[in-house]
């Protein structure tokens, strides 16, 4: 099979370019632009590999992506880029606007004219994957709800509602021009590679550099927290396998209120680099004013991709957390250049 990556050099894309460059069996083109959240040295580990190309570039050019996808005859066009921080779409939506909404409706654009030129298996084989946020659909109370596949649309942030845009846009394309797409809505993840200012590494990086660790209102909103290797095994088989038209939601069964995270992180690292003064790295913690449109709590059923692909999570929040926490203690050499 024949990949497309856009975004690639993202988080989670240079996972899924990792992960299927391994196999020989792939060929791997990543599209990225290489915007403040594209770091190529994610992908330091494919630098000599043969079945993976790195090609620079913005999926809002249309001509540059139909001709990677007639050039490398394509099979899945796996779209991840995206830009993805909430606090900055608060700030700056318009830049969200540009590549969540108008991107995809460009890929979908070139991917139409890819697909209907092509004939017999090759035309069976075309998927267009398009891989979401469970933002989309708002918000959960504090109880034992879940986000399902079938769950309405609400999204809270400028963020959220580009996503659920550029959902409603890929599903429209399959039903208008059946173009053939399937659809992933993940939960939150973290692990190895992940840019600093996200939440996870935010408080790791802190601690370490003795600065007030941010919790943002009281602590109590939830997230799902999705390991990034279990999250790309999970995209691999909903491109490969998944029902066309059909979404998936991918989830870690790892829920926990935004505050007890951060004491899981002060209490590991407590353990493994302590504080010069044997005090604790919860000292460091400050409570900042809530940010506006705040999500209480994001929870998935994941049960729709376990039954029907047989996917399971291998790393439990714990055990994720404990390889996130190691690997930024061994890796300054990534991380520290962004920091500034």
């Amino acid at each position: 099979m024949r990949f497309l990556i856009t975004g690639g050099a993202g988080f989670i894309g240079s996972a899924v370019c990792r992960r299927l460059a391994s196999n020989p069996a792939y060929r791997v083109v990543n599209l990225d632009k290489l915007t403040y959240a594209g770091n190529l040295s994610s992908l330091r580990s494919l630098d000599n590999c043969d079945t993976y190309r790195f090609v620079q570039g913005d999926i809002t050019d249309r001509s540059l992506v139909e001709e990677l996808l007639f050039e490398e005859e394509i099979d899945v066009l796996m779209h991840l880029a995206a830009e993805s921080h909430v606090d900055r779409s608060i700030e700056g939506p318009a830049d969200f606007i540009e590549t969540n909404i108008v991107g995809t409706f460009q890929l979908l654009q070139a991917a139409r004219t890819y697909y209907d030129t092509l004939t017999g298996e090759r035309r069976e084989r075309f998927r267009f994957h398009h891989v979401s946020t469970d933002e989309v659909f708002g918000d959960l109370p504090y109880d034992d709800s879940l986000f399902r596949e079938d769950s309405p649309y609400a999204p809270s942030s400028p963020y959220s509602a580009s996503k659920a845009s550029s959902d409603h846009l890929v599903r429209a394309w399959h039903e208008t021009y059946k173009l053939p797409v399937v659809l992933s809505n993940c939960s939150n993840n973290f692990g190895p590679f992940q840019y600093p200012e996200k939440f996870i590494p935010v408080i790791i990086l802190n601690a370490l550099d003795g600065q007030s660790i941010p919790v943002y209102g009281n602590g109590e909103n939830v997230r799902d927290w999705l390991f990034v290797d279990d999250h790309a095994k999970a995209l691999e088989m909903v491109a490969r396998d998944g029902r066309l038209g059909e979404s998936y939601n991918i989830g870690g069964d790892g829920e926990r209120r935004n505050l007890d995270v951060v004491h899981a992180i002060c209490t590991c690292l407590d353990k493994v680099r302590p504080r010069e003064d044997g005090t604790s790295y919860t000292d460091q913690i400050r409570f900042v004013t809530d940010r506006p449109g705040h999500d209480r709590r994001y929870a998935i059923d994941a049960s729709k991709i376990k039954s029907e692909l047989g996917w399971q999570a291998e790393q439990t929040f714990e055990t994720g957390l404990q390889e996130t926490i190691n690997w930024y203690l061994e890796n300054p050499w990534w991380w520290s250049p962004l920091r500034g």
